[in-house]
């Protein structure tokens, strides 16, 4: 089958990376969440495609499969536990570990085993699995952006899956005869040259679409463990677990000598994507990168007509002094640095405030945040998942914080994503707010009454407001 998206000559991994996501978006070809860019994409057919997993003589032989987390295999990890197979999930971003075990409740039934594939089952569901454990992977399941024929594949350009696979080979998890699956659309099976490809890419043995499966007899080796050449110091601060391995394989006597930290280009350069041009009216739309940089998007059609706006910057914030209003998902809203804060909000009122909250939120409860750790942080930590939230209540000195999100669905995602999660060394716990569970049905939006700019403001981190989703449903 002729590939529907063609590569020009010369083209490196990243732009192959905008044009199948550009691609997807112009065709409308991906489920929530959209847009797809920066992502591995949920693209529609994602269940069918993963339902062929089941038929792979492989994945009838194993006993361990390994099922990378994002949304479009969640499929593949039900089925993974239908078939009664032990399925290893890794830990968002390895912040806290490489692998949780996921173990049903016995006897469950189909809905039990769907809710153990989602975020919740590895909440409720998971034990970790340390760098110790002896365990033998038969199977692994991978996301892609695009992948070839022959077995080539790129990712969304932070490397987790294959420093993933490093990491499982360093500890004996995986060999050479251990299978390697991916689950994409169609389109993006697509020609990749051979001399993209390096030594720590991870390759494909099987590709499969909503329309077929691809046996690829890719004859690339796959990585043999973690190349550390390839890794900094600034990469084993976010992912503390690299510490622990590349001590054991100090120990061994393997050269573990890291690479160096990248220097910043020069004026004028770019390395890697491009940047997103510093700007003071916040009107343009871009796309944001994995190194949190970011594309200027082509601009629609009467937007040179949008009035200018300026930002503006309150002296008496509890924030960091400018506007904050990042979206769901680390995508860029209107303004630099992300979120509008409770109190920032309340006090600008109705009437200064040109971007409104949805009259209907849902809210997640963000508990267990460490004393001393600052706003800043959490922020910093919440946009590495891609859990932006529209609206950040921040209750520091009840170690807690409310993340609003505009849907429920995009509250799932975000608890889905913030499983894991740890600041200072302290697990935090993610959940959907009091008022809305129990009595009310799973993911059932908020309704937050909007004050009026006449209004007092409450502050956001006094004991007074108390729980800010059950304050909310007056």
């Amino acid at each position: 089958m002729e590939p529907v998206i063609t590569i020009n000559p010369g083209a490196s991994k990243w732009d192959i990376r905008q044009r199948v996501w550009d691609y997807i978006e112009e065709k409308n070809l991906a489920n929530f969440p959209r847009p797809v860019h920066n992502r591995i994409p949920n693209f529609k057919g994602a269940s069918q495609a993963c339902d062929r997993l089941a038929d792979l003589q492989e994945f009838k032989s194993s006993q361990t499969v390994k099922v990378n987390p994002d949304t479009p295999q969640k499929q593949a990890r039900f089925v993974t536990l239908e078939a009664q197979k032990t399925l290893l999930v890794p830990t968002p971003r390895l912040r806290t570990g490489l692998f949780n075990k996921i173990t049903p409740p016995q006897g469950a039934n189909k809905e039990q085993l769907r809710v153990c594939s989602s975020s919740q089952g590895v909440r409720d569901f998971s034990v970790p699995v340390g760098l110790d454990a002896k365990v033998k992977v038969d199977l692994v399941v991978v996301g892609s952006v695009a992948v070839s024929e022959k077995g080539f594949r790129i990712g969304k350009g932070e490397g987790y899956a294959d420093l993933e696979y490093g990491m499982m080979a360093s500890m004996g998890a995986v060999t050479e005869s251990t299978v390697v699956v991916t689950v994409v659309h169609d389109c993006q099976v697509l020609d990749i040259p051979e001399e993209l490809i390096e030594s720590h890419d991870l390759t494909v043995d099987y590709i499969l679409t909503p329309t077929r499966v691809i046996k690829t007899n890719c004859q690339s080796t796959k990585p043999q463990g973690i190349i550390w050449t390839k890794l900094d110091t600034e990469k084993l601060e976010k992912i503390p677990i690299l510490k622990e391995l590349r001590a054991l394989e100090e120990q061994l006597g393997k050269d573990v000598t890291l690479g160096e930290v990248p220097a910043a280009p020069e004026p004028g350069l770019h390395a890697g994507p491009p940047k997103r041009q510093t700007r003071r009216r916040p009107r343009q739309n871009t796309q944001q990168d994995d190194e949190g940089e970011s594309r200027q998007e082509n601009r629609a059609e009467g937007e040179q007509k949008a009035r200018p706006r300026p930002p503006r910057v309150r002296k008496d914030s509890k924030g960091d002094g400018r506007r904050e209003d990042e979206g769901e998902g680390g995508e860029r809203g209107k303004g630099r640095s992300g979120w509008k804060e409770k109190g920032q909000e309340e006090r600008e009122g109705e009437a200064g405030s040109q971007r409104k909250l949805p009259l209907s939120v849902t809210t997640v409860y963000l508990g267990g945040i460490p004393a001393g750790i600052r706003v800043s942080e959490l922020k910093t930590a919440l946009r590495e998942r891609e859990a932006a939230p529209l609206r950040l209540t921040w209750q520091g000195a009840q170690h807690r914080a409310f993340l609003d999100y505009s849907d429920p669905q995009i509250a799932e995602q975000a608890l889905e994503a913030l499983q894991g999660l740890s600041l200072n060394g302290q697990s935090l716990q993610a959940e959907l707010a009091k008022s809305q569970r129990g009595g009310k049905r799973s993911g059932q939006s908020n309704r937050r009454p909007r004050s009026s700019a006449t209004e007092k403001p409450k502050a956001a981190s006094t004991d007074s407001q108390g729980d800010a989703a059950e304050e909310t449903e007056q």
